[in-house]
């Protein structure tokens, strides 16, 4: 299992990746989480540090990286 970190985001608890496999794994409020293959490393870092990290999922990795 991946090392998680918190997330600021009243939609997203926390963030994992594995830049090995370019694997992410983002775990939502409402309990479920979600993998996501083929993610550039900058891609998982530009999550963590949005202004609205929930907003950056929606639009940056929901449905682009399935």
């Amino acid at each position: 299992m991946m090392a998680m970190r918190s997330v600021r985001s009243s939609f997203i608890v926390a963030a994992g990746y594995d830049p090995d496999t370019q694997i992410m794994e983002v775990e939502m409020t409402s309990g479920r989480s979600y993998t996501h293959p083929n993610v550039p490393p900058e891609v998982y870092e530009n999550l963590l540090t949005a202004d609205s990290p929930g907003r950056f999922y929606n639009d940056n990795i929901k449905g682009v990286y399935v």
